[in-house]
């Protein structure tokens, strides 16, 4: 009897013109968007306070500190993205950068090794195409791409693996 199990498959893309372009103009809509947010709640709010003044101060001093409270973490929001859209703009042509984690599937059954089911595994796209599958270890290296790993299969596995400040 076969069971499905979800696991994280990591995104990674090769930096190209193509994608640094791309990004930009994710980037700039999603900045775009919370502009619109920003004078909504200005829209919304003007007049409801201005109406709440004439007849609980107090109640309206307290709701415009908020309200300015969320334009605030709206525009610290903005600023971050854009200055994300800059340092975009400066990577190199060639760099893997992570895009996302997606989510996949294993089929596993009596017997299998569980570790090996979930192992992690990487997508490495050049201008939206897929170019590499690598297998990550569970301690978070990187192995071979996952089509060859011949020395692996020779040697009975992957050796373990020690990084600094493990255990």
């Amino acid at each position: 009897m076969a069971i499905t199990l979800k696991r994280q498959v990591i995104w990674r893309a090769v930096v190209t013109p193509q994608l640094r372009e791309e990004l930009a103009e994710e980037l700039q809509s999603a900045a775009d968007e919370i502009d619109e947010k920003v004078q909504q709640i200005d829209f919304q709010t003007k007049a409801y306070i201005t109406n709440l003044q004439r007849a609980d101060l107090a109640q309206a001093l307290e709701i415009r500190k908020q309200v300015e409270a969320e334009k605030k973490r709206q525009t610290d929001q903005r600023d971050q993205i854009l200055k994300q859209k800059e340092q975009i703009a400066q990577l190199p042509d060639g760099q893997e950068i992570i895009r996302g984690v997606l989510e996949g599937t294993v089929d596993v059954e009596l017997g299998d090794d569980l570790t090996k089911a979930l192992a992690g595994y990487e997508l490495l796209t050049r201008d939206g195409k897929i170019v590499e599958v690598r297998e990550v270890d569970t301690l978070g290296g990187r192995k071979a791409p996952a089509a060859g790993r011949k020395a692996d299969k020779e040697a009975g596995g992957p050796g373990l693996i020690i990084t600094e400040g493990g255990a």
